[in-house]
């Protein structure tokens, strides 16, 4: 039957139909007919039809995949450890895959969903640097005066900016630089001056606090070891 689906949708230029089968396939595991549907549906559509809820699924299952793959090379005992459900260079090739179908649509569309899927993917493809630009644009595309009025959107706007300091974090601990935690520095304490007016028994709040503790501890650790050099 998928295959009689697959033959008549191949006939049709409808987008609609396609995105009926991105879903179908990607319930039934195949990640890679649910690619080539998203860039059917992307090239009928001029790239503004986008299923971010499916592009999150496919993140999800890439990253998951990629967990248990990197667990089960390190794992001493492998033998008790979870099996891939994809060879790594399957995986691999459709992270590519994925990479290219959210940078095609960052060209055009530029929420926050799709900031922070493109951010995800850098992270898993290990560019701490892009992944922190994505990340900053996706804190700014929630910025403005109603951030603060609507609960919804602060706790995006507070997780957005928790992922952001922490990835400005390893940034700061891998090249042994302290400008990133400088930055998470201002931004979490502006975050939580205008936080606490608004919503301040929030847990959210609460966490942008304990961020901001462990980005000063860094960079007091960071003044510390640059003074034992001297």
């Amino acid at each position: 039957m998928r295959c009689r689906f697959y033959l008549y949708i191949n006939r049709r230029d409808s987008w609609q139909m396609w995105e009926n089968f991105s879903h179908v396939a990607m319930d039934v595991g195949n990640i890679d007919q649910t690619f080539e549907a998203i860039q059917q549906i992307l090239r009928m559509s001029k790239n503004k039809r986008i299923d971010v809820v499916l592009l999150d699924r496919i993140m999800t299952e890439l990253e998951n995949r990629d967990s248990v793959c990197k667990s089960a090379s390190s794992s001493v005992e492998s033998v008790e450890t979870e099996p891939c459900a994809a060879t790594p260079a399957e995986t691999q090739r459709q992270l590519e895959l994925l990479g290219k179908i959210i940078q095609q649509i960052v060209r055009t569309e530029n929420t926050s969903e799709i900031w922070g899927l493109y951010a995800r993917w850098s992270r898993i493809k290990g560019d701490l640097m892009v992944c922190s630009e994505a990340l900053l644009k996706q804190v700014r595309s929630y910025q403005g005066s109603e951030v603060w009025k609507d609960k919804e959107r602060f706790k995006l706007f507070a997780r957005a900016s928790l992922e952001l300091c922490r990835v400005y974090m390893e940034i700061s601990v891998s090249t042994a630089s302290s400008r990133e935690l400088f930055s998470a520095e201002m931004h979490l304490k502006n975050t939580i001056k205008q936080a606490t007016v608004s919503f301040s028994e929030s847990e959210e709040l609460k966490e942008l606090e304990s961020c901001l503790e462990e980005v000063r501890d860094l960079i007091q650790k960071s003044g510390e070891a640059t003074n034992t050099k001297t």
